[in-house]
């Protein structure tokens, strides 16, 4: 009688736990049932009963990323974090689309900035009946390029942002897994790039700025649709300098973007390299690498698109700048052709930004192949000099490369040209101590034929790609200087 009567408490006990889990209510434990203690059948908790943030501490910046350990301090984002100065400059340019009153703002101040502002400057302010220093005959293909490559640049950040968010976009999220230095330089890097953005926009802004408070003050137009042919100029110039600062600011924002990207890169090869410094086994070398090549794989796949129309409008632009100034008859000064290498200037240099981040990080991570070589050698020498009595392995680095101390002291001439990836210094004999030839030799095979880098649909960015470009640009140039001015 007493295994029945105990089945049936127990059965009951059950249906009434069941219940008061369904019902939100902490039910009893019975001390007859330790089974019912599993996660099957643990109360659940609202999101209400977890504590509340206070709203009065966000008016002061907690750090995203806990510099002591490798957690995040808080996992939601708030007003005054790391990113404060981006989503104020997004909100600035209009270019946050986080709402739909927000994302309708944003295209309507771009379709009005990017395209109506110029179109209507070009049509309405051709003034072909003016003086020769306020004609503008090249105004057509300024205000193209710069349309063109601010609509690439706006439809490129908006799709990051809306797609990834900000904070996965900069693969802040992913700086939980890295060391407190790679933490530490990226955030500063972080709050240091719109103000390398603010250095590369404000002179061109200044520029420009100055050659159309000239062109309108010197009475070169005269539109009175406001019946005022005063207050019309002044609404007709900044209404110009800020198309010109919205389309420029697009521009130089995505490419310094992408510099900060291939950065935290840079930092993580840097990091990366230290194990070879160290007595790691293959398997952690070859995860730490296999992470690196995934993150690199996913920025090219990201600014892929960005990185080729750039090049092709940029291209376009240039070759329609010179065909223009070098026909015949052309009327070429600082007053008529001023905008135009303005024009210029400006886009080649957000497109150098690309390249030279591109080609950095792509020499960084073609640069751990030559690391992992040179830890091969010296490895294999050591061991090899050791087996047959010629020299200690403690004191392999002095004997056997008697070199080695002179590179030491030369060291410090490099400067920023040697870091820890890219160096002459030999591997201390401790750092491949307790792995075998055979691993090494499959290591160092892996990082050959497998070349990390930023990729542009298959086509790595690096040095040899850009002596090939620097070659077809000017094999062009040199054919159309042929049909203008006659060089052959």
């Amino acid at each position: 009688m007493l295994v029945p009567l105990n089945f049936h408490h127990s059965t009951v006990t059950i249906r009434k736990i069941k219940s008061s889990v369904e019902n939100n209510i902490p039910p009893p434990l019975p001390l007859s049932l330790p089974f019912l203690f599993s996660a099957k059948f643990s109360p659940k908790i609202h999101q209400s009963e977890k504590p509340m943030e206070d709203s009065s501490s966000h008016t002061t910046t907690h750090p995203l990323i806990s510099q002591s350990t490798k957690n995040y301090s808080r996992v939601l984002s708030h007003a005054w974090d790391e990113f404060h100065s981006f989503r104020s400059c997004f909100r600035w340019f209009c270019v946050d689309q986080s709402t739909c009153l927000s994302a309708s703002l944003s295209w309507i101040v771009f379709i009005l900035l990017a395209i109506v502002v110029p179109a209507s400057s070009h049509f309405l302010l051709i003034c072909s009946g003016c003086d020769s220093h306020h004609r503008q005959p090249y105004d057509a293909i300024v205000q193209l390029s710069l349309s063109s490559v601010a609509t690439l640049s706006f439809l490129c950040l908006s799709w990051f942002v809306r797609k990834y968010g900000l904070k996965r976009f900069l693969f802040f999220d992913r700086l939980v897994n890295e060391s407190e230095t790679v933490r530490t330089n990226y955030t500063v890097q972080l709050n240091r790039s719109l103000k390398l953005c603010s250095i590369f926009v404000l002179p061109c802004f200044v520029a420009d700025a100055t050659y159309k408070i000239w062109w309108y003050s010197s009475g070169a137009s005269h539109i009175p649709f406001l019946g005022n042919a005063i207050l019309s100029d002044t609404i007709a110039c900044l209404l110009e300098l800020l198309a010109w600062l919205y389309r420029t600011t697009l521009f130089f924002l995505v490419c310094v973007l992408f510099r900060l990207i291939c950065y935290l890169q840079i930092l993580r090869l840097q990091d990366f390299a230290k194990v070879f410094q160290a007595d790691s086994d293959v398997k952690s070398v070859l995860s730490g690498h296999l992470g690196i090549r995934w993150q690199l794989r996913i920025i090219s796949h990201r600014f892929r698109v960005f990185i080729l129309w750039s090049l092709i409008l940029i291209t376009m632009s240039q070759f329609s700048a010179l065909l223009m100034t070098t026909k015949a008859h052309a009327d070429v000064n600082i007053f008529s052709a001023g905008e135009l290498a303005l024009c210029s200037i400006t886009l080649m240099t957000g497109f150098m930004i690309i390249l030279r981040s591109a080609t950095k990080i792509t020499h960084k991570a073609q640069a751990i192949t030559c690391l992992a070589a040179k830890w091969h050698a010296c490895a294999t020498i050591d061991f090899v000099s050791s087996a047959d009595g010629e020299t200690p392995t403690n004191q392999s680095n002095s004997g056997l490369f008697p070199e080695a101390i002179n590179v030491e002291s030369d060291s410090e001439y490099a400067g920023d040209e040697e870091d820890d990836v890219d160096n002459t210094k030999l591997i201390p004999a401790y750092a491949y101590s307790t792995i075998s030839f055979q691993r090494r030799q499959a290591l160092v095979n892996y990082f050959e034929n497998n070349r990390a880098g930023i990729t542009v649909y298959g086509f790595m960015l690096d040095r040899t790609w850009l002596q090939l470009i620097f070659g077809v640009e000017l094999s062009l140039v040199l054919w159309l200087l042929g049909k203008t001015v006659g060089i052959s």
